[in-house]
Order: structure tokens, then C-alpha cells, then sequence
């Protein structure tokens, strides 16, 4: 699977308010119209507390 940039995936979860739950991240990324790509990934994230988008964007450098 193609690694997905962490940018990329701080445009779908553009406006979610921290810190937020992975299960909240995959839901806020599905309502901006996240593509299955980005979604599997996130799936892929420890299921923890995020507190800002770099906390997130850091978790996603570390998925292999």
C-alpha cells in the first residue's frame, strides 16, 4: 500500500477539533470525502487520543 502523505491527510481533517479519538479522525476524514486510500491508513493508527494535527501527521510517519 502506497504510504499516504501526511499533508494530504491534514486537508480531510481540516476544522476537526483536538485533541479527538482515531474513531473520530476515520468519521471526520469520511465526511470530507476522504478516498479509501487515506481511510485504510488511518484505520492503521494506534487507537489513542490525538492532540494536534501534528500528533497525528508524527502517528502516520510511523505507519509502515
Amino acid at each position: 500500500m502506497a504510504r499516504v502523505n501526511p499533508v494530504q491527510a491534514q486537508k480531510y481533517l481540516k476544522g476537526i477539533d483536538y485533541p479527538v479519538s482515531k474513531q473520530d479522525l476515520i468519521r471526520h476524514a469520511d465526511q470530507q470525502g476522504a478516498d479509501s486510500e487515506l481511510r485504510q491508513t488511518l484505520e492503521q493508527l494506534p487507537d489513542r487520543q490525538y492532540d494536534s494535527p501534528a500528533d497525528v501527521s508524527e502517528a502516520l510517519g510511523k505507519i509502515e
